[in-house]
């Protein structure tokens, strides 16, 4: 089943759930701030975009600047990165949604990305 993580907060997690709940597509959905995504599905979605880490941060967040994430990731090492993000939710990109087994790894909301990943 599609897990889908998500800040209430956020339009664009919202928008994601309506366009979700529109075509009956069945979701787990979980508080992003409060449980975020472990260490397995966040290395998932992180091969799922070719090991691109910067992809998996909200860097427009506040809590990405205060930690001025921009000037330390570089030096950080992917399990120090990947530790930082399984507990610390606000940091990770949004809506944040992944099925391994149906081979959907989604940040974000774009919707043509999202009818291309459920077509």
């Amino acid at each position: 089943m599609l897990k889908l993580y998500v800040y209430q907060g956020c339009s664009t997690c919202r928008d994601a759930i309506k366009w979700l709940n529109a075509r009956s597509v069945a979701f787990e959905e979980i508080a992003i701030r409060e449980t975020p995504p472990g260490i397995p599905d966040l290395k998932a979605m992180l091969a799922a975009r070719n090991g691109d880490l910067r992809k998996l941060f909200n860097s427009s967040g506040m809590d990405y600047r205060a930690m001025n994430l921009k000037d330390k990731l570089p030096g950080m090492t992917l399990p120090e990165t990947l530790e930082l993000l399984s507990k610390h939710g606000n940091l990770v990109k949004r809506p944040f949604a992944l099925d391994p087994e149906a081979g959907v790894f989604l940040l974000g909301f774009k919707e043509a990305e999202w009818q291309a990943a459920f077509a």
